[in-house]
């Protein structure tokens, strides 16, 4: 089975969903996001796919969220920023042949695998 991690090794989930990706066997392409950002459109597919809108996928803890007031965003303006500072982007969103999936918890790596 192909699979893609968008990763933040800093990220105690993130760890914890690639660990079940190997456990499971797979050894899936790993991207770094917070190096390799998202492009509006790459993250709007990932948003689609996994049945997400941004304000599902954002980080509303991240003290940039509140520093920029993305509470009082729009949806298209919300994701804009998420684009412009990929650390807002919860983490991690992981693609399989079956699907994608925001893997909080990590037990949703489940549906796909």
């Amino acid at each position: 089975m192909d699979a893609t991690i968008y990763h933040n090794p800093k990220c105690s989930t993130s760890r914890k969903a690639l660990e079940k990706l190997r456990d499971a066997g797979i050894e899936p392409t790993v991207v770094k996001y917070l190096d390799q950002p998202y492009t509006r459109d790459q993250l709007t597919q990932l948003l689609d796919d996994a049945g997400l809108t941004a304000r599902d996928a954002v980080r509303k803890r991240e003290s940039l969220y509140k520093e920029l007031d993305l509470a009082s965003l729009p949806e298209d303006k919300l994701l804009t920023e998420m684009v412009q500072h990929p650390i807002l982007v919860e983490r991690p969103f992981v693609v399989t042949d079956k699907g994608t999936r925001l893997a909080r918890p990590v037990d949703r790596l489940d549906e796909i695998l």
